[in-house]
């Protein structure tokens, strides 16, 4: 006889689907900045609960990818200058540190395999597909940073990128950018020459200043 699924395990399984559905739309920048989203809209969309919805938004609120006003209005952040000058520093000094780490363990098989993705950020950028650049940007980052070994800086960095999706697609819409960005190649390139400084400057380089042209 098959036993059904008690209803707190079927609340939790949607509550996960919906946050991490929600969780990775907020970091790719499929949502704009200062978005309204409601409880009813989330739950219609899901086909779930109040309480899932509610649930999901309160993980994403804590991790600072919805802001939840005095007034219970729940949004994406729009981020002041001072906001985006502080998470620039942060993806500074904690993406310059995974990149350094990643460096010994940076095999040629990591190397194709970031070279690769730059060719689908060329690709999207010839799209003006601008949900997929910062996808394909991000998974550029991602790849190398596993390779440090460090899950808890890994998680600190995409906790960042997470408050910074809707933002990211703003900065794209406005470099309007026609290649993929100089500073991946130099990524590539100290990585294949075992040039720590350059990689770190390249890394620092980076992710810091499309957003300080932003918040300028």
């Amino acid at each position: 006889m098959m036993v059904s699924s008690r209803p707190s395990e079927v609340s939790t399984s949607a509550h996960e689907r919906v946050y991490r559905t929600l969780r990775t739309r907020i970091m790719y920048g499929e949502i704009a900045p200062g978005q309204a989203l409601t409880l009813r809209g989330i739950g219609r969309e899901f086909g779930v609960s109040t309480t899932p919805a509610r649930e999901s938004v309160r993980r994403l609120v804590a991790e600072g990818a919805l802001f939840l006003s005095s007034s219970g209005r729940v949004s994406t952040p729009e981020l002041t200058n001072e906001r985006i000058e502080e998470l620039a520093a942060l993806r500074a000094l904690i993406e310059v540190e995974l990149a350094s780490r990643a460096l010994p363990r940076a095999h040629m098989a990591l190397i194709d395999r970031l070279q690769g993705i730059n060719m689908t950020v060329a690709e999207m950028i010839s799209k003006r597909d601008a949900v997929g650049y910062i996808r394909a940007n991000l998974e550029f980052h991602r790849a190398l940073y596993l390779r440090a070994q460090a899950p808890a800086m890994l998680a600190m960095a995409e906790t960042v990128w997470l408050q910074m999706g809707p933002t990211m697609r703003a900065l794209y819409g406005r470099l309007r950018r026609t290649e993929p960005p100089r500073n991946h190649k130099l990524i590539i390139a100290a990585l294949k020459a075992g040039d720590e400084p350059g990689l770190r400057l390249a890394v620092r380089s980076d992710v810091t200043q499309g957003l300080r042209m932003l918040a300028g």
